[in-house]
């Protein structure tokens, strides 16, 4: 038997990105020679690998079997590719990254700039979607998550932590006042982020002992599957938004925002690294995790802390004093 690594590939993205079209574009072929590549690997196999439709292609029994067990095997070919190059300290080849769209913009877009700069020879390919829901399809080496995250069946490594905030803008708490207690909140206008339906939930931790203290799902008023979005709406006035402090940072320093404790704060996400098991064995994986834990730890937005806290409270005493 005579397998060609193009035809296996040219299979396996067949699948991953649901019919033939899409896997000719992602490697830059024609759709009729990447259909032919596949048809040369079923004869070889002499057996069907996919059920082709107008609505696309989807793996036969013994397609699922084979991709499962080829894409592992491909895997392991590309590590030991990378692991026995001329130059092993020097790292090549792809790295394929999923990570948020606010959180890539704002944070990761510089320092994935700095880890390409000192590896000229790894091509980066990021993409930004707030949505993570194919972060196991394959389709990319490893996906930035920031999150609680739960058992979700990958390998997850944590990069840093996400302090989320409580905040609306000083004229909206002069018009509706500021909450004193949690229930207080959830009477209030509220924003939603619509990406996952986690966050829908506010989950607070009691401020003074550190346990949790209560989850609310406010009806919220205006929702956004994109952080900066709801951050747009919050200064606007619209109402109180719960959001990652690396968005918000600049707003609180600037008093355009400010942090509301009503006895409790929002439980923190962590910022997490998530990969098939198989993947940690990438010798450049295992240096991107390890670049973006050293310039995550600590958080660099935190470093105006006591600033924002500050601002935060000059802001509040504004607010007051027009509400008087």
């Amino acid at each position: 038997m005579s397998l060609r690594t193009e035809d296996i590939q040219a299979y396996l993205l067949a699948v991953e990105l649901g019919g033939i079209g899409a896997a000719a574009r992602d490697m830059d072929l024609s759709k009729s020679v990447v259909s032919k590549r596949i048809t040369d690997l079923e004869r070889e196999l002499g057996v069907s690998l996919l059920q082709r439709s107008t609505c696309g292609v989807l793996p036969t029994e013994a397609g699922r079997q084979y991709y499962e067990q080829a894409r592992a095997a491909m895997t392991q070919l590309l590590q030991a590719a990378q692991n026995v190059s001329a130059n092993a300290r020097e790292l090549s080849g792809e790295l394929r990254i999923l990570a948020p769209m606010s959180f890539g913009m704002r944070w990761l877009s510089p320092l994935l700039a700095e880890f390409g700069r000192v590896n000229p020879r790894l091509h980066l390919m990021i993409e930004l979607d707030d949505r993570m829901g194919d972060a196991e399809s394959g389709r990319h080496d490893v996906a930035i998550r920031i999150t609680r995250l739960g058992d979700i069946g990958l390998v997850a490594r944590r990069l840093g932590t996400s302090r989320r905030v409580l905040c609306c803008s000083p004229d909206y708490a002069a018009r509706a006042g500021l909450p004193q207690t949690l229930d207080d909140v959830a009477t209030r206008a509220c924003l939603g982020y619509s990406a996952a339906s986690p966050g829908q939930v506010w989950a607070f931790r009691d401020e003074a002992s550190g346990g949790t203290a209560k989850t609310l799902a406010p009806r919220p008023v205006f929702s956004a599957n994109n952080g900066d979005v709801l951050r747009d709406a919050a200064v606007a006035g619209h109402g109180f938004a719960v959001l990652p402090h690396f968005i918000v940072a600049d707003d609180l320093r600037a008093g355009r925002l400010i942090e509301v404790r009503p006895g409790a704060v929002p439980v923190d996400d962590g910022i997490f690294a998530v990969y098939p098991r198989s993947a940690f064995g990438s010798v450049k994986l295992r240096a991107l995790v390890q670049f973006l834990q050293q310039a995550l730890s600590p958080a660099p937005w935190e470093g105006q802390a006591s600033s924002d806290v500050q601002a935060g409270s000059q802001a509040l005493r504004v607010v007051t004093a027009a509400a008087s």
